[in-house]
């Protein structure tokens, strides 16, 4: 039997309550960073999500979040049925910068409105004509809610999608004046928000130019 590893069982349960109440099927990866172990989900709206708590786990594995949720509930000390191979999606390198700080109850505000928005349209329509709750959600989702400037002057994009994420996750913790200030960080192609609970991470997507086949170089 191998065990979990995880010492930080309150803070590891707060991560996968979240993720399964979002996602009731979704994996959770486990990697070991050498004293803690950084627990990895996907939402659905395609945001990577990681938290480190304490503990001695295993090198790298996947399982059910809502199977290792009851496992940790139960007082168990056993990894679930190793689910590899659900893993789909790169992580972001390490490493990488911090371009700005932003507070955490900034970062609310937006989280707020754009629930608020959601919930105004889906009932009372756009402009008077009724619109699809989904449409609404990804167009919401898509908005683009801070910018940031990297060094250089590259502006950096923070999109709803990630602003989201903290929130639902609760990795922005219960707020206040004295609450840490949240860190958008870049690496690589990936733009991340660094709450004091938990990181959120969205791989840029790259914009390909479409070229007629007979303009090709290469016909």
């Amino acid at each position: 039997m191998t065990a979990h590893g995880l010492l930080g069982v309150p803070d590891a349960g707060a991560f996968l309550a979240r993720l399964t109440r979002l996602d009731p099927a979704a994996p959770v990866r486990l990697r070991n960073t050498g004293g803690r172990v950084a627990l990895w989900g996907k939402l659905p709206w395609d945001v990577l999500v990681t938290r480190e708590v304490a503990g001695h786990g295993p090198d790298d594995a996947t399982v059910a979040a809502g199977e290792l949720l009851t496992v940790l509930a139960g007082g168990g000390g056993e990894l679930p049925t190793r689910r590899d191979a659900d893993w789909r999606w790169p992580l972001p390198p390490p490493g990488g910068e911090t371009v700005e700080v932003i507070s955490g109850a900034e970062l609310s505000r937006l989280a707020e409105a754009a629930a608020g928005t959601l919930r105004e349209v889906s009932s009372g329509g756009l402009a008077g004509r009724s619109v699809g709750q989904r449409a609404v959600r990804d167009a919401l989702l898509d908005h683009v809610a801070l910018v940031a400037t990297a060094p250089g002057g590259r502006p950096v994009e923070v999109s709803q999608r990630l602003v989201q994420a903290i929130s639902r996750m609760g990795f922005l913790g219960p707020g206040g004046a004295g609450a840490p200030d949240t860190r958008i960080r870049v690496a690589g192609t990936w733009v991340g928000l660094s709450a004091p609970y938990g990181v959120a991470w969205l791989q840029a997507v790259r914009k390909l130019t479409v070229m007629p086949i007979g303009s090709h170089p290469k016909g």
